[in-house]
């Protein structure tokens, strides 16, 4: 049976970025479907009833929800391109450790920093932001073994979850005039994103920095005006 496959997703989103990453790691065609989100599609919501978010995984019809459960599906789906997770179980068990930790800790402390309304709680949040970026890049060392990637040789499981973030990493740098990733405190994160970024995998689906911050404004400013009408 022929493999088709379908992304539903918005260009914007980090979480999308994450499938469209792995895909072309593996060399496999895919059809990019964009969801505008208001009204959801009934794709969506056929294709994922219980969050009715993106991004989807469409594998001949069959869908695949969350992100990193997305990532690890095509891993093991696809044989082609190099392995996304180490063979080791031990070694998965660290990649999907540092994985979670960049989602449920570091970017939710990214965004509290670009949220933070008084100058004590943006200072409060970028501490955090930054001692989570200490962490990130003790754990690069010690998982990289001196290659390029998290995952060695090859971009992996660890480097998509945190990689997908960077379009928002540097629209916060540029919106607040500070850089998060700096290379006095993270040398080693300045260079893996450089490279990471650069990767022919990554490069044709990682979105402008000015064309997200022109979008990440017009959020803003929907916030500002739904909190301004309660």
């Amino acid at each position: 049976m022929a493999n088709e496959v379908k992304v539903l997703g918005a260009w914007p989103s980090p979480f999308v970025m994450r499938p469209r990453i792995a895909l072309n790691l593996k060399s496999v065609e895919y059809d990019f479907i964009e969801e505008t989100m208001n009204p959801k599609s009934e794709l969506l919501l056929k294709s994922n009833p219980v969050h009715k978010k993106i991004p989807v995984l469409l594998h001949n019809d069959k869908p695949v929800c969350e992100s990193n459960v997305i990532v690890q599906y095509i891993d093991e789906a696809f044989s082609s391109g190099s392995s996304i997770l180490p063979s080791d179980p031990y070694d998965r068990a660290i990649h999907r450790f540092w994985a979670a930790y960049v989602d449920d800790k570091w970017f939710p402390n990214m965004m509290a920093a670009s949220r933070a309304e008084t100058p004590e709680a943006k200072a409060a949040a970028a501490d955090q932001l930054k001692e989570g970026l200490l962490l990130l890049e003790e754990a690069f060392v010690k998982l990289s073994n001196g290659k390029p990637f998290f995952g060695g040789d090859n971009i992996g499981l660890l480097d998509i979850a945190l990689g997908s973030y960077l379009g928002w990493v540097r629209v916060s740098e540029k919106m607040n005039n500070a850089k998060l990733i700096d290379e006095s405190t993270t040398p080693s994160l300045v260079a893996w994103a450089d490279k990471f970024c650069a990767h022919e995998a990554v490069k044709g689906v990682m979105p402008e920095t000015d064309k997200l911050a022109e979008f990440a404004k017009v959020m803003m400013a929907k916030r500002q005006a739904a909190a301004a009408s309660t």
